[in-house]
């Protein structure tokens, strides 16, 4: 699966994160370490489960179409 990812450099160091899966970031000396980064954070973060417990639920937020055109 592919992810949508920021990366920039910025005073001697490699930064990005995920869009689409926030809280995952990370920061590097190269490029390529901190893709794996990424990759490494997007991969840990999937295989954590989420525990619910008794009175939560999941639910769906919608977001109106004129809010994402901003």
């Amino acid at each position: 699966m592919k992810y949508r990812a920021i990366i920039k450099q910025a005073d001697g160091w490699w930064i990005g994160w995920l869009v689409d899966l926030p809280g995952v970031n990370g920061q590097e000396k190269t490029q390529q370490r901190l893709l794996e980064s990424l990759r490494i954070g997007a991969a840990e973060m999937l295989e954590t489960e989420v525990p619910f417990s008794a009175g939560c639920m999941m639910t769906v937020v919608d977001v109106p179409d004129e809010c994402l055109s901003l």
